[in-house]
Order: C-alpha cells, then sequence, then structure tokens
C-alpha cells in the first residue's frame, strides 16, 4: 500500500543495514508491520544560551542552534529537532503512530513525534530527547523511529485534511505554531 499509493517517498521495500559504503547503519526501511524511517542531516539543537523562556504559544526561535551534517551531538539532559528524510501523505483511512528505535532507546535517546492523522502529509519533524548525564548522538540518513500503519475499515469523517490543519505539507524541521 505504501508503495503504490505513494505514502512514503523515497520508499525502501527492504530493510537497509549497510551503507553503500559497507559500514554498518542503524536499520531503515520496510519492517514486518511498520516502517523504519531516517532523520534527514538538518538539527535543531536546543541551547539556552539566550535564556529564553519555552512557550509553545509564543515560540523563540533563537532557543535553537542550526547545525548540518552526518552526525549530531545532543548535550546532556537536552533535545534536538530533525525532519524525516522521507515524505509521509497518510490516506484518509490509515493513522500512523511513530515509536523510537530500540538501539536508541538502549543509549537513554528517546525519539517522540504525535500521532500521523489520516490525510496529513509531509516531512514529520523528529524530537531526540538525550535523558542522559553524557553527550548522545545522532545519526543522519539512518534508522530513527519506526511507524507503524492502523488501517480502519472506513474512512475517518473528518480528517486533517478537511481541517486544513496547521502542520499540513510541512518540509524540513517545523517549529510549534499556533
Amino acid at each position: 500500500m505504501a508503495q503504490n499509493h505513494h505514502m512514503i517517498e523515497p520508499f525502501e521495500p527492504g530493510q537497509v543495514r549497510v551503507s553503500e559504503s559497507g559500514a554498518q547503519q542503524i536499520s531503515y526501511g520496510t519492517s514486518s508491520y511498520g516502517y523504519d524511517v531516517r532523520c534527514a542531516d538538518h538539527f535543531k539543537i536546543f541551547t539556552n544560551i539566550n535564556s529564553a523562556i519555552v512557550d509553545p504559544k509564543n515560540f523563540d526561535e533563537s532557543s535553537f542552534v542550526d547545525v548540518w551534517g552526518d552526525e549530531c551531538i545532543i548535550p546532556p539532559n537536552s533535545f534536538a529537532l530533525a525532519h524525516t528524510v522521507e515524505y509521509l501523505r497518510i490516506p484518509r483511512n490509515v493513522l500512523t503512530i511513530c515509536l523510537g528505535k530500540s538501539t536508541y532507546a538502549r543509549c537513554g535517546i528517546i525519539v517522540n513525534v504525535t500521532p500521523l492523522e489520516p490525510e496529513w502529509e509531509g516531512h514529520v519533524t523528529l524530537e531526540f530527547s538525550n535523558t542522559t548525564p553524557l553527550p548522545a548522538r545522532i545519526y543522519a540518513n539512518e534508522g530513527v523511529a519506526q511507524f507503524l500503519f492502523f488501517e480502519s475499515d472506513e474512512e475517518c469523517e473528518t480528517s486533517y485534511g478537511d481541517r486544513a490543519g496547521k502542520y499540513q505539507g510541512q518540509t524540513g524541521v517545523t517549529l510549534p505554531k499556533t
């Protein structure tokens, strides 16, 4: 369904565990009942250098430092935002849930994403929380989270697209909106 309906682009029909150069990597692609997504190479690392107040209704973009690269070092007890390499288009009869990969969870790195509602589309903004007292590394273009897709017997009455949700069609890392 994901491949035939262009739900995931780019789409990997199998599990990729080794890079083109032959190096081991954290897997991504189709799994038994889901899809393991990658994060892109743009990260927004949280910083308190400007002593801003975190306010979801009036978010200060200076709370983040932009970093581009193959990896991101998240400071202890902090977090970073990134976005998926993959662009997702959720059908009207599907709900999608995101779970962090156990490889990162076993290192104290938690991935958080809200559910993707029917007819939502875009690059998914991912939040990585470093719960440890040590710096933590996230790798770009490798698996970071698994998406599970739940198909309903019928279409929803009102979709995210019908409501013209504020995060519809987002590209790149998207900060909080009111």
